[in-house]
């Protein structure tokens, strides 16, 4: 079963750019793991700010190899100081059958 969450987080005032930057460069690592199958950033159109990333992964095993990538850890790093929260907000889901 695929695993998919959204993760959401605010960037502070005037740090938009550099969190878009960031995430441009992110996305792109992300959507090249084998068990990635969708990694779609959003900024909420009444909030620019507010971000809202929108993940897939083939299953728990690639979420887990995901969490393990070297890229991860100096994302979360740079990110930290620029947005309002402690760190992103993941929301897991599940499909409605």
């Amino acid at each position: 079963m695929n695993k998919t969450l959204l993760a959401e987080f605010t960037a502070r005032e005037g740090a938009q750019e550099e969190v878009a930057r960031l995430l441009r460069d992110y996305a792109r690592k992300v959507r090249e793991e084998e068990g990635n199958l969708a990694f779609d950033v959003y900024t909420k159109a009444s909030a620019p700010r507010a971000y809202w990333i929108f993940e897939v992964y083939r299953d728990e095993d690639a979420f887990q190899a995901h969490l393990k990538a070297p890229y991860g850890g100096p994302f979360n790093a740079a990110l930290a100081p620029l947005i309002e929260e402690d760190a992103s907000v993941l929301t897991f889901l599940d499909p409605v059958s």
